[in-house]
């Protein structure tokens, strides 16, 4: 597994093979991979989402699929939803709950340090991006979803948005680090909650120390990953 999709999110379906594999492209990110084609439904073009649809803000949460009751994970999506209800063509979803509309202007250090905090020991998953499991730069792209922001999947990719910022120092509650392997590829990435604590996807997403050489796990005071680089993808309110 590469990535997911998470209920709801659109896609372009590229290829199609005679076993029922198709090959598609995320909306959101522009990740191409394969899934089976029971996992989706079409839609009118008119419906399709090219930005962030609102989201459903509680772990878990029941809605109705064509009649019947079904359980969609935090950070679903709520494609072409016009009070509580959408149509995908033949298929129904009826939705009361909560719902999270991103906005951009609406974050501060206290905000991302409680919606961060939500994911708190989620085990690791190479490819997740869901309460299920998140791999670390799934764990980034989904914190972001949340805030507006779209951010690409690979953390290698995440690495060319925003501005750079120089030192820790410098650094403010949301902005990104970036951490390479010995041949200097970036391999991994976090949330910095301040200049010595970062909060990311290893092992279980967890907070840890960091300083300007890199993470220090907290249990054990072993370093893990070497710090490549900051960047800067929210503006300043």
């Amino acid at each position: 597994m590469v990535s997911q999709l998470i209920f709801g999110e659109c896609c372009e379906i590229l290829e199609q093979t005679k076993d029922q594999w198709c090959r598609i492209r995320a909306t959101f990110d522009g990740y191409e991979g394969w899934c089976t084609d029971s996992h989706l439904t079409e839609i009118d073009e008119n419906e399709f989402e090219t930005g962030i649809a609102p989201l459903i803000p509680d772990w878990v949460t029941a809605l109705e699929y064509n009649g019947h009751p079904m359980m969609v994970p935090m950070g679903s999506h709520l494609t072409a939803m016009k009070n509580g209800r959408a149509l995908w063509r033949k298929n129904t979803v009826h939705y009361k709950g909560k719902i999270w509309e991103p906005d951009s202007s609406t974050h501060d250090a206290k905000a991302i340090r409680q919606l961060t905090y939500k994911f708190l020991n989620i085990p690791y998953l190479w490819g997740g991006k869901s309460v299920f499991g998140f791999d670390c730069s799934g764990f980034v792209q989904t914190v972001y979803k949340f805030l507006g922001v779209p951010v690409l999947r690979d953390a290698h990719q995440q690495a060319t948005q925003g501005e750079g910022v120089g030192f820790l120092e410098e650094t403010r509650t949301g902005d990104l680090a970036f951490f390479d392997n010995e041949a200097g590829n970036i391999t991994h990435v976090g949330i910095l909650l301040n200049a010595y604590e970062i909060i990311h996807a290893s092992g279980k997403v967890r907070i840890d120390k960091i300083d300007n050489m890199g993470i220090v796990r907290s249990e054990d005071h072993q370093r893990t990953h070497h710090l490549r680089t900051i960047r800067r993808l929210l503006l300043e309110k």
